[in-house]
């Protein structure tokens, strides 16, 4: 009988540590998440009007670091289909991959000689498709060494924050916490833009961004040897 006794005071106690911890993680404050939004404008050289605002990207990182919330590596795809890569621009979590598949009936070699991780995926055929990861955060130039008008961006983020920006130039980041964080925003033909914007826990509205492309001189990219394409060669693949 005591012994029965003292499991019943024993399993109370346990409920009512269980109650006490239940109550407490009811108790923990809830970051507010609201809305970023905003526009942003291309300036072009002249009177040239912006076709391709919605190649670019923006994205928010946490003053003093990436914000990191949400950080499942998630994989990407650009397709090749009428010797064009498809998106032109892809956003990738850092660590994640990208695959690209080859749609065309005839032959690619995808590569990217850039500083932040150079990779060549060799020649494949049609129907074929081979990935590679993006270890390093930034922006990476991507090739096929057959067809030199193919070219491709890979963003790689560490932050959930990120967004393409729409047709006409407005963006959307959602569930974003309070916080003060850099705002920036990228174009392959203009500076990287970076502001420091503060985000109240019922989010932000009218954000602008200005990226300036005026200073962008268009210019024909290497083979991954380093050399110039051939431009009397007809394609054999």
């Amino acid at each position: 009988m005591r012994e029965t006794g003292l499991l019943s005071v024993r399993h109370a106690l346990l409920q009512g540590a269980l109650a006490l911890a239940f109550a407490g993680s009811l108790a923990l404050p809830v970051l507010a998440q609201g809305t970023v939004s905003g526009s942003v404008h291309l300036i072009e050289r002249g009177t040239k009007t912006s076709k391709d605002i919605d190649d670019a990207v923006v994205f928010l990182d946490a003053e003093g670091g990436s914000a990191r919330s949400g950080s499942v590596v998630e994989g990407a795809v650009v397709n090749m289909k009428g010797r064009e890569f498809a998106p032109h621009v892809q956003i990738v979590r850092v660590g994640g991959t990208v695959a690209y598949p080859n749609k065309d009936p005839f032959s690619h070699n995808v590569f990217s000689n850039s500083a932040l991780g150079a990779f060549d995926l060799g020649l494949y055929r049609t129907g074929a498709s081979r990935s590679v990861p993006f270890v390093r955060e930034g922006v990476y130039a991507i090739y096929c060494n057959i067809h030199a008008r193919m070219v491709n961006f890979v963003v790689a983020v560490t932050t959930p924050y990120v967004a393409r920006v729409g047709a006409d130039g407005s963006f959307q980041l959602r569930n974003v916490p309070a916080g003060t964080y850099r705002l920036r925003a990228w174009h392959e033909r203009a500076t990287e833009s970076v502001q420091t914007v503060t985000v109240p826990a019922s989010g932000s509205t009218g954000l602008s961004i200005t990226l300036d492309a005026r200073a962008y001189v268009p210019s024909p990219h290497p083979d991954k040897f380093g050399k110039p394409y051939a431009t009397t060669r007809a394609d054999r693949y």
